[in-house]
């Protein structure tokens, strides 16, 4: 069984909060022992309103401030390009107490564009989640299976289009692992798979509920409501269990396709800020893996708890880029 699974990183750009200014650092005499916690965090989302990313950003802007775990914490979007344009973004931030979304998608994304900026020259801060992804088709899809959409795609190839996030993000590698397990060759699947990437979750929905492609991807927090009031329909979730809140939908597994893969979000600093700086950035981040109001905010759009904080998410990091990057070799998507 191809299994890939990742997990979730939701950035938070934090400001430091004083009495003068919204920005301002530590009192000068303060030891490092002593580094005062940020009052304030700007969320830099790397992605347009209404994907997954942005639904991250905002679900932690909302705990931080309704539990008291910073004072304000604006959201600010930077879509573009899977996520990279906000990386150049964030490696450009002079304010060490600023946090980005990030995950999967972004890896993915660093490769097939060859963005200058890497994942690597940032701070990792916290992994948070990690959700399925749900193949769907407009509700008056004649697709009733994943396979009856799968088997059109080998037959005729560019004549369906398949809509999702950015390319070489989680959703366009989940199109071609199905591809690869369906038979075809990973020098055709490029060829083969019309895929029509986006820079924001709400693009593929308009797409999908205007009939204006065959199917999509994405994750099942993005396309649950739609499903659940009939406008798309559901063919298969990418994990390796049915999820909560898509009982009745068939694993890919069950529908005959040995694919598993999950999609992770997290956050992610600016490179080079100071051990006391990250030592906060942590601590926030541990404290809204306590937070009552983040866990029901998760728990209500399905995404499982994967929280992994500090060195241990900085080394997950470190081999999920080169996995990406062998499974987007491997299926034709990154040259070889």
């Amino acid at each position: 069984m191809r299994s890939f699974t990742t997990v979730v990183v939701a950035a938070t750009v934090l400001a430091l909060g004083a009495c003068a200014s919204p920005t301002a650092g530590p009192a000068p005499d303060a030891t490092a022992d002593e580094v005062a916690a940020p009052d304030a965090v700007q969320i830099i989302v790397p992605a347009d309103p209404g994907g997954g990313w942005d639904q991250t950003g905002r679900a932690v802007s909302e705990a931080l401030t309704s539990d008291g775990i910073v004072g304000s914490a604006p959201v600010t979007n930077i879509g573009g390009a899977g996520g990279t344009v906000g990386l150049a973004s964030l490696a450009n931030e002079t304010d060490p107490y600023t946090l980005m979304v990030t995950g999967l998608v972004m890896v993915g994304a660093v490769e097939t564009n060859a963005s200058e900026q890497r994942i690597e020259d940032t701070t990792p801060i916290a992994r948070l989640t990690e959700e399925a992804l749900v193949v769907v088709v407009p509700a008056e899809s004649p697709y009733e299976s994943l396979e009856d959409l799968v088997d059109d795609i080998v037959a005729n190839g560019q004549d369906v289009t398949v809509t999702g996030g950015s390319a070489g993000g989680a959703d366009h590698i989940l199109a071609g692992l199905l591809l690869e397990s369906a038979g075809l060759d990973p020098a055709e699947i490029p060829a083969q798979l019309n895929y029509i990437p986006n820079s924001g979750g709400g693009e593929a929905v308009s797409l999908i509920l205007g009939n204006n492609v065959s199917a999509g991807i994405s994750g099942v927090g993005e396309f649950v409501e739609h499903i659940e009031a009939g406008t798309m329909r559901a063919l298969a979730v990418s994990s390796a269990e049915p999820v909560d809140n898509l009982p009745d939908t068939p694993t890919i597994t069950e529908a005959g396709y040995d694919v598993v893969l999950t999609n992770w979000r997290g956050l992610l600093a600016p490179g080079g800020i100071s051990d006391d700086e990250r030592a906060a950035l942590v601590s926030i981040a541990e404290q809204l893996q306590e937070s009552e109001t983040w866990n029901e905010s998760r728990e209500t759009r399905g995404w499982a708890d994967a929280f992994l904080v500090g060195d241990e998410f900085a080394e997950f990091v470190d081999g999920n880029i080169a996995e990406v990057g062998q499974t987007l070799r491997t299926i034709g998507l990154l040259a070889g």
